[in-house]
């Protein structure tokens, strides 16, 4: 359940961000930078209790096809999630504008942390039996 954390914060800190660049609404660049704060520090125990599992659940054993999809897409999520945090982060500490190669950045990060959703329903699908075979 802690995977939904930063999956919704992220997003709809991207939402904020693009409504208040559009706008030049600095309360919503300010509710931005707070979501992108708590989605990238629910990262760490996310990305923790993922690593637990897998050595707890399947002993540390070498990982392959959805599950290696899994934690590639889960590690780049979490990078791009910090990325997009620190680049606020900086602009705030400066007192700068922030930059505009941002939004790229954060469309990317909403494409891979899609992704990652995908199949993740779709790994616990299987898991859960209601993809199973037969």
């Amino acid at each position: 359940m802690l995977t939904h954390f930063p999956i919704a914060l992220f997003i709809t800190a991207v939402a904020f961000d693009l409504v208040g660049h559009w706008t030049k609404g600095p309360g919503l660049a300010q509710a931005a930078y707070y979501n992108l704060f708590v989605a990238a520090s629910s990262t760490i125990p996310v990305v923790a209790t993922g690593i637990l599992a897998w050595q707890f659940q399947l002993d540390g054993q070498k990982l392959k096809g959805i599950l290696l999809m899994h934690l590639v897409l889960a590690g780049v999520s979490s990078l791009i999630i910090w990325l997009a945090w620190w680049l606020h982060f900086r602009a705030r500490r400066t007192s700068e504008t922030l930059p505009s190669y941002r939004l790229p950045i954060e469309f990317l990060g909403v494409v891979v942390v899609g992704a990652e959703e995908k199949k993740t329903g779709h790994l616990g699908g299987f898991l859960s039996g209601v993809n199973g075979p037969g």
